[in-house]
């Protein structure tokens, strides 16, 4: 629910927070992108006081419908490149705070005129734990903020900030795109490891954003967690990849539109099934008919997302092991 309200106004976010879940708002803020001159990266960040120990939230924004330059951050497959690290989408690590002529520094001037996605939401962790040792924190987002929260996991482990990586109970990410080369999976399975990082990589039914950029031998884009894949009857399993990576098959065409004609008739029958509350409006309705044509358009919105963390069910014990990719893979 918080990668999803993330997409929402700030007094949207305030009332939802405080007065419906009682949990503490620490930041909401937008960030500054070197390369495109603008504030193209959002995010908030909300504390659990009643958990114990107290339980931070850092959500990343996804890309909002209307914002031109989010979607320019998407387009931006350009690599960049991390000497024994591999290569990443270099969009995303604009977003995530990547400086112009400098890269990653450890540390920035925080003070200057412009605010950067990693940097001040480290600092701003640093800050809570000194005042609460005992806390922790979790990442996650859904679209583009699932890959940026992902990436500002190698970010803290490039600069080796063990102390907060040990504070890290977990990343959750929702419809995330790939995010890097084959290389650069191999060093996040090998550090995950070692610092004891969970990532729970959530993929719904024939949702297209996580099957691109492609994993195939012109873009070489690769996975590097297991998926979280819930049909669209919310029936989850652990597998390795998403079925039909890619998404443009030929052979899958006929199957994704019957799902997508049951998708509509789903969405008549849940609030009968299982409560008013999973009653969709007029939009959704219309959104879900744009589906009969581009089935992975609507499959990719949050609702779905959070629906299957809410109805849905895994048949299997939970236990994420990390994908070994063979020297042919």
């Amino acid at each position: 629910m918080t990668s999803k309200f993330s997409y929402e106004n700030e007094q949207f976010i305030i009332n939802a927070v405080t007065n419906h879940w009682g949990m503490e708002i620490l930041g909401l803020y937008a960030f500054w992108n070197d390369y495109q001159k603008c504030g193209t990266t959002k995010a908030m960040i909300t504390e659990d006081t009643k958990s114990d120990p107290n339980l931070i939230v850092v959500a990343f924004s996804g890309t909002q419908p209307f914002d031109a330059e989010q979607w320019r951050t998407d387009i931006d497959i350009s690599w960049y490149e991390l000497p024994d690290v591999g290569k990443i989408h270099g969009g995303f690590m604009k977003a995530l705070g990547l400086q112009r002529g400098r890269g990653w520094p450890k540390e920035i001037d925080e003070n200057g005129p412009h605010r950067y996605a990693y940097y001040t939401i480290r600092d701003k962790l640093r800050a809570v734990f000194k005042e609460n040792q005992d806390a922790k924190f979790i990442l996650t987002g859904h679209s583009l903020g699932g890959a940026l929260a992902i990436l500002f996991v190698a970010v803290l482990i490039l600069h080796e900030e063990e102390w907060l990586l040990d504070k890290l109970e977990g990343v959750y990410t929702f419809g995330q795109p790939r995010v890097g080369d084959k290389k650069f999976g191999e060093f996040m399975v090998e550090k995950m490891r070692k610092y004891d990082v969970k990532h729970m990589r959530y993929v719904y039914s024939n949702d297209l954003v996580p099957r691109i950029p492609y994993d195939d031998k012109s873009l070489f884009f690769k996975h590097f967690s297991p998926c979280l894949y819930f049909n669209s009857l919310y029936h989850g399993q652990i597998l390795e990849e998403e079925p039909n990576k890619n998404y443009f098959s030929l052979f899958w065409v006929i199957p994704k539109i019957l799902n997508a004609v049951w998708e509509v008739i789903r969405g008549f029958l849940l609030p009968f099934v299982v409560g008013r509350e999973y009653k969709q409006n007029w939009f959704m309705t219309i959104f879900r008919l744009v589906g009969l044509i581009i089935p992975g358009i609507p499959a990719h919105i949050p609702n779905d997302y959070v629906n299957s963390t809410r109805l849905g069910y895994l048949n299997e014990h939970l236990e994420i092991q990390r994908p070994q990719h063979s020297k042919d893979d």
